[in-house]
């Protein structure tokens, strides 16, 4: 029977994430259950925002359609998590995000008003419009080096620079180490955000060109707060372990500074009242509905016109794009407004086909 999603806990209200490696995951109830050499661990899916399964890992079927109704991403990564390579799905059904987020890339003005705009939050003050793009990629740089130099003389550790072969994870020092890893926590959890609301991973405003480029919008706007501070820290602390530390220090960091809670309305602020940008279709009826229902139609003229119906020509020949036979068997009429849209439900005929509305 498929989940009322509403009735979901919020994303917010939910852990950030799971990483495991070596085991196997069983679904159990409306749990998952997680067997390891040292023993097994129930973890309720709606709990959860985002699992991360590491090398040597193994899950059920019947485990992932669990998580996947529970709205969890679920994520396959690297070992300690510093690489991913596949995602799952969100438990959003709706396009309504998606499509302004599109529509505010496609449209250069409103682009770059998110972009500045993204710029104003990692500020956290005003950008005078007489700043240009370059400008503002310019003050960017000096933030993230101020960045790095407090957090080196805040602990001790020496910072020569972001500097690290993905080729050859152990040459790199134990500060980039925990920089990769802290900064792949980040992106996991804002990607988890990300999809769970809707909207593309992919459509980046500031990064371009890569499947994650939203993401990485997304993160840089709390990674001076988040992971700098944290792998800095934590390499000051020792090398044993590092990486599983990182992971474990940028968890708590998440809820001290409850960022499941600020990341989806800060995206939603970058989207709001963009010129251009349709927010809602009346009635709010284009964005909701059963996740079967076959959804909407569109049509330049109208904007939408319902889906899951059998169209006819009018009796004069011309077409008429909002002309419908009969509503789709099992499903509620979205048009049921009836006067305001000027029609009459036609009758269908056991076994015959339906009058056309005039």
């Amino acid at each position: 029977m498929p989940r009322d999603l509403h009735l979901l806990p919020r994303m917010e209200d939910r852990w950030s994430f799971l990483y495991v490696e070596h085991c196997r995951i069983e679904q159990e109830g409306k749990s998952i259950s997680v067997f390891e050499a040292s023993g097994r661990t129930l973890v309720p899916c709606a709990m959860l925002s985002m699992l991360m399964l590491g090398p040597g890992s193994s899950i059920t079927h019947a485990a992932v359609r669990a998580l996947a109704e529970s709205g969890c991403l679920i994520v396959w990564c690297g070992e300690e998590g510093v690489r991913v390579y596949a995602t799952g799905l969100g438990h959003t059904r709706s396009a309504r995000n998606i499509l302004r987020q599109a529509a505010a890339w496609a449209n250069p003005k409103t682009r770059l008003m998110v972009v500045r705009r993204m710029y104003e939050m990692r500020f956290d003050e005003p950008v005078e419009a007489s700043v240009s793009l370059r400008q503002l990629r310019g003050r960017e740089g000096k933030r993230v080096q101020a960045a790095y130099a407090a957090a080196s003389a805040a602990t001790g550790v020496e910072w020569k620079g972001r500097n690290y072969d993905r080729r050859s994870w152990s040459r790199a020092d134990a500060v980039n180490r925990a920089l990769s890893c802290a900064n792949s926590c980040l992106y996991g959890l804002c990607h988890a955000a990300i999809v769970a609301a809707g909207y593309s991973p992919a459509i980046g405003f500031i990064h371009t060109g890569k499947a994650l480029s939203f993401v990485y919008d997304v993160a840089d706007l709390y990674k001076t707060e988040t992971a700098i501070p944290v792998a800095f820290l934590v390499a000051s602390e020792g090398h044993t372990d590092l990486e599983g530390r990182v992971r474990r220090a940028m968890r708590d960091v998440f809820l001290e500074r409850r960022l499941l809670e600020r990341v989806l309305p800060d995206i939603e602020a970058l989207f709001r009242d963009l010129p251009g940008v349709v927010e809602e279709v009346e009635g709010g009826q284009m964005w909701d509905g059963e996740d079967e229902a076959p959804g909407w139609l569109w049509d330049p003229e109208q904007g939408v016109v319902a889906g899951g119906a059998a169209y006819t020509e009018e009796a004069d020949g011309g077409d008429d794009p909002g002309t419908r036979t009969r509503k789709p068997p099992g499903r509620a009429d979205p048009l049921d407004a009836g006067a305001e849209s000027g029609g009459v439900r036609g009758k269908s005929e056991s076994g015959g086909a339906s009058e056309a509305l005039e």
